[in-house]
């Protein structure tokens, strides 16, 4: 049971896909590019890491970002390299700023809107008048009779 418990558990658990050729002599530099590493997203496969992703465009990745971090750059500045050379996709979390805030605030824009346009229909129709029923002319109550008769 002990076994099944731990085959179930290692299943469970997303595996890193980084090679032990990437990484790094240094811990403290490694631990630092493995931190960078689970912020960026795989171009390929979009919903992993490029830690998670064993596609060749993510080991490309995690190379530059580990040479960033050789060459003396910060956190930051390794980042910053990295998203302008690949765009802001390449980030799990996106910014706020830029053109994204239209992206952060659309879902919530329009839930406003149509909650906005279902309160005016509604009201719309609570005061719109119900239409007056007239009743049938003699006209139409001789034609009525008419064919009922037949």
């Amino acid at each position: 049971m002990k076994r099944l418990a731990l085959i179930f558990a290692l299943l469970a658990t997303p595996l890193a896909a980084v090679e032990p050729d990437e990484v790094l002599s240094d811990p403290v530099l490694e631990q630092r590019a493995l931190n960078l590493s689970k912020g960026l997203r795989c171009p390929v496969c979009q919903s992993e890491s490029i830690d998670e992703s064993n596609a060749p465009i993510s080991k490309d990745l995690r190379l530059l970002v580990r040479e960033r971090l050789v060459a003396g750059d910060s956190d930051a500045q390794a980042l910053e390299f990295i998203v302008d050379r690949y765009g802001e996709f390449v980030l799990l979390k996106p910014t706020f700023g830029g053109a994204n805030w239209l992206l952060w605030a659309a879902g919530p824009l329009m839930l406003l809107l149509s909650g906005i346009a279902g309160v005016a229909y509604v009201r719309g129709r609570a005061e719109a008048q119900a239409p007056q029923d007239a009743g049938l002319s003699e006209e139409e109550h001789a034609a009525l009779r008419d064919i009922l008769d037949k």
